[in-house]
């Protein structure tokens, strides 16, 4: 591979918003990949998975290039070439990789793998927390999941079109995709590529959502004219595959605290074909008890420390602190409490996160199942889902059936 200088300087320029300007790297590569318009696919390609690389090793290559935050534009490009030299990449002759020892950055490599936290990238704190809930064995194999870039699956979209028919039409378009044995609506990309600006996509054939993520949906077991809530609606990503399972009959309340989140669900919504969700803002708790014991189903798909996407979400790795951990699970027990109060008796609940702590899960379960309000409910199930077994993102979910 020959390094192009414009496409460096955009990495390196990246970079120094994400690890100095606490910038979500999604948003940063947003905005990088609007550069240049020369820019082939290729081009766009490589600054985005450079970027999101060294974001992901960011613990790693900063201790073999032996620099500390906050980082200089110099110290970037340090990481950039230890990037470069692990990669078995030819550096050029370029003032920013002057006297690269490279023969002591393979030796620092060797050296560091043998320290997890460093090897995997991982706060002390994070790997300490995650050792300590998983086992050490566990973990290891986790940690290594969770670096590994992440698959880009579809979702098809059954209000619109068949999975069989979304395979064919893609084909036509050289866009080579996978069944998944265990997922029933979802196709795998054979090869990375942007499917956002295709008409299938436009026109609401499908969505993008992890493999496991839209394991979530499924689990609530709802039906065709149920009275379902979606409690933490968020953009819609699960709301949207519950109005296809239940075939656009019945009703979807869609409800979040953020406006601007139950904004972009409608806009989704629209495309998708979808005419049975109702988004309704949290904005006072009066919300909330109109609701109670009035849902067949009611989906709770709690905040939480996300340690499960980290795939996809690398930078989060360095801008959680373990307060924010603490903090997430009082939220998780409060929403679990009051939330559960909306299904009506003989109705069912599915409490998910996209963690894999089992404190943000199994044992939050437990504890709301042996609380005043948890009484009322049964647990039927649940899927504790990790990155290595499943080779999709990790997540949670537990079935619940109130009396």
């Amino acid at each position: 591979m020959r390094l192009h200088r414009n496409l460096c300087f955009a990495t390196v320029d990246g970079l120094l918003l994400i690890f100095n300007e606490g910038n979500y790297a999604d948003k940063v590569v947003q905005q990088l990949l609007k550069r240049d318009k020369r820019w082939g696919s290729r081009d766009r390609g490589f600054v985005a998975e450079t970027t999101y690389d060294i974001v992901r090793w960011k613990r790693l290559y900063a201790e073999i290039a032996e620099i500390k935050e906050p980082f200089s534009r110099d110290d970037i490009w340090r990481m950039f070439a230890v990037w470069a030299t692990l990669k078995g990449i030819t550096l050029p002759d370029w003032k920013y990789f002057e006297n690269t020892p490279q023969r002591k950055i393979k030796g620092r490599f060797d050296e560091f793998s043998k320290i997890r936290k460093i090897k995997e990238s991982f706060p002390d704190w994070m790997d300490e927390l995650a050792a300590k809930e998983l086992g050490e064995k566990v973990w290891s194999k986790e940690a290594t999941a969770l670096n590994q870039q992440a698959d880009v699956i579809l979702r098809v979209n059954t209000l619109k079109t068949t999975k069989e028919k979304l395979k064919a039409d893609l084909f036509d378009l050289e866009i080579e995709t996978e069944e998944l044995p265990k997922h029933i609506d979802a196709l795998k990309l054979a090869e990375r590529g942007n499917v956002f600006t295709t008409d299938m996509f436009q026109n609401g054939h499908f969505e993008v959502q992890d493999a496991n993520s839209q394991l979530v949906a499924e689990y609530l077991q709802a039906e065709p004219g149920m009275r379902v809530i979606d409690t933490c609606a968020g953009a819609g990503g699960k709301t949207l595959h519950l109005a296809s399972i239940m075939e656009n009959k019945g009703q979807i309340i869609a409800l979040d605290i953020y406006a601007n989140k139950l904004k972009e669900l409608k806009r989704r919504a629209k495309r998708n074909g979808a005419h049975n969700i109702e988004p309704r803002h949290i904005d006072s708790t009066k919300v909330i008890k109109k609701l109670y014991d009035k849902a067949d189903r009611v989906l709770i798909d709690a905040p939480c420390s996300g340690l499960g996407v980290l795939r996809r979400n690398p930078d989060a790795k360095w801008k959680m602190q373990p307060e924010f951990i603490e903090r997430i699970k009082k939220t998780q027990t409060e929403i679990l409490d009051t939330y559960s109060k909306m299904v009506k008796p003989g109705g069912k609940l599915v409490y998910a996160t996209c963690s894999i702590l089992p404190s943000e899960n199994q044992e939050q379960v437990k504890k709301f199942l042996a609380s005043e309000n948890g009484k009322n409910f049964t647990f039927i199930k649940d899927n504790k889902i990790l990155s290595h077994e499943s080779g999709f993102d990790g997540f949670y979910m537990a079935l619940l059936e109130k009396a």
